[in-house]
């Protein structure tokens, strides 16, 4: 598989790479899933821990902040095969992180990584791993077959029963003062960013 998943925020990719990773892992290989930024690998990574708590599967993540034992046990389980899946920043495309079959590799944002970036995760195996790339940049077909002409597309263009729509709005630099406020009274409120009142 050589693949481009689109779709808006919340619309369901995570879950995709999940099965997908979980798919690859009955099949015998390993999986990973890279992220463009800590804090996104972070939230990945507590998001599918959760998922997969009842699920004889071990999970682990890397970014450079981990170093030391830690590290060391990490790289150590990648390589030994006992490590399921990793997920991880560009930590994982370092030539120290080796696995032992490496089956499955996923792309978070594969807009924020480079062509000679992504093919580095494609070294980590003898054969070459099934690839999905996730982007919730809209991109319209014609583009993404010249841009992306080496993948397969797929677009999730609905979004799962129930879920809040996403709203985006644009601030001036003569609002940052109104953004600011709004920032701190939500963070005092230990509250997520999912809605804007004008």
């Amino acid at each position: 598989m050589n693949r481009l998943l689109q779709g808006d925020v919340g619309s369901g990719k995570t879950m995709v790479a999940l099965l997908t990773m979980l798919l690859a892992n009955d099949n015998g290989v390993q999986a990973c899933l890279m992220a463009p930024t800590e804090i996104l690998a972070q939230q990945h990574f507590k998001g599918l821990a959760a998922q997969l708590e009842k699920m004889p599967i071990n999970i682990a993540l890397l970014t450079g902040n981990i170093k030391g034992k830690a590290r060391k046990q990490i790289l150590e389980a990648a390589a030994d095969g006992s490590l399921h899946i990793l997920v991880g920043t560009h930590a994982l495309l370092e030539k120290e992180v080796v696995f032992k079959n490496l089956g499955m590799s996923i792309v978070d944002e594969q807009h924020r990584f480079g062509v000679a970036q992504r093919a580095r995760l494609w070294e980590k195996n003898t054969t070459p791993p099934h690839v999905l790339v996730m982007t919730a940049t809209p991109i319209p077909r014609t583009l993404a077959m010249t841009v992306y002409g080496d993948l397969d597309v797929s677009v999730i263009d609905e979004m799962p029963p129930g879920r809040k729509p996403i709203t985006t709005v644009h601030k001036t630099e003569f609002q940052r003062p109104q953004v600011m406020d709004f920032i701190r009274e939500e963070i005092k409120k230990a509250g997520r960013l999912t809605w804007y009142t004008r």
